[in-house]
């Protein structure tokens, strides 16, 4: 419950994390840097923490050494944990005493179902308080040097979920609206379905040829980033062997790689070209 450690917030003292709350965090995309201060003061005083699959290991390091751990993490394809579950073990354990952390991957209110399990314990009478994230497709995407605006590109992102609560492509999704008005694209858990979403966004107006960027162990040291086009990237993903869980973006913006991939620079990588958008001026007179 030692939040000593920490330095001090500007103005005041950490939140205290009092038995019978549950905080909903976001632990960010994988990198354990991108976990907020808040978060990390959670962990330090939780003494029982559920986290997901997506959350890095790594992460829990920083937890109390005699916190209690459980895994309730939900994978396709895989034995997981019914949500309703564990939206009621959440309040089990509030209800028990329990100083009680939901570690989410990402934000828990992006595609994460933060907003389920907080309303659940609301509903029974338990007290939350919710911390943010970094999400995947904003913070995964900068790690792939992809920036999700850029003022020659796009004024507005579209964030999509490439499956609904069956597991089926979103058929609430209007594809042909979304293909129209959607300047850049990121989708969450879309590898699954990508042959029918990307046939979807072509046959609704989308450029065959438009640029698409595939993200896999976004922000961690072996992420893999494969760029391709609408009409390849079925075929180039499954040559590439990409596996899920990854973050797939559509739009011009992946174009920006080819001059902000800072960790390829990092690495040694040469600068592929200072002006994928070919402007032909310098980025400060945009």
């Amino acid at each position: 419950m030692d939040s000593s450690n920490l330095p001090a917030p500007p103005g005041g003292t950490w939140p205290t994390l009092d038995p019978g709350w549950v905080w909903l965090v976001g632990a960010g995309p994988g990198d354990p840097g991108l976990m907020t201060l808040h978060g990390l003061n959670a962990l330090r005083q939780a003494d029982v923490i559920v986290y997901d699959a997506l959350v890095e290991p790594a992460i829990l390091d920083w937890a109390r050494p005699d916190a209690d751990r459980i895994y309730a993490g939900k994978r396709g394809g895989k034995p997981s944990a019914k949500q309703r579950d564990i939206s009621l073990h959440l309040v089990e354990l509030a209800q028990a005493g329990r100083r009680v952390l939901r570690l989410k991957g990402g934000d828990p209110f992006v595609f994460g179902r933060g907003g389920e399990e907080a309303q659940t314990l609301v509903q029974h009478g338990v007290p939350i308080r919710i911390v943010p994230g970094i999400s995947a497709g904003i913070g995964g995407l900068a790690y792939a040097g992809i920036p999700v605006t850029h003022r020659d590109i796009n004024q507005s992102v579209t964030f999509l979920t490439g499956h609904d609560q069956t597991g089926a492509t979103p058929t609430s999704v209007n594809w042909a609206a979304v293909s129209e008005g959607a300047q850049v694209i990121v989708m969450y858990m879309a590898m699954k379905h990508l042959a029918g979403i990307t046939a979807a966004l072509i046959d609704a107006g989308r450029a065959p040829d438009e640029p698409v960027a595939i993200v896999t162990r976004a922000t961690l040291p072996d992420q893999r980033v494969l760029e391709t086009t609408l009409a390849h990237a079925v075929d180039d993903a499954a040559a590439a062997a990409v596996d899920p869980p990854a973050i797939v973006c559509v739009g011009r913006s992946v174009l920006m790689r080819q001059v902000l991939d800072w960790t390829g620079m990092m690495a040694g990588e040469p600068v592929r070209n200072p002006d994928p958008l070919g402007r032909g001026r310098p980025a400060e007179q945009a």
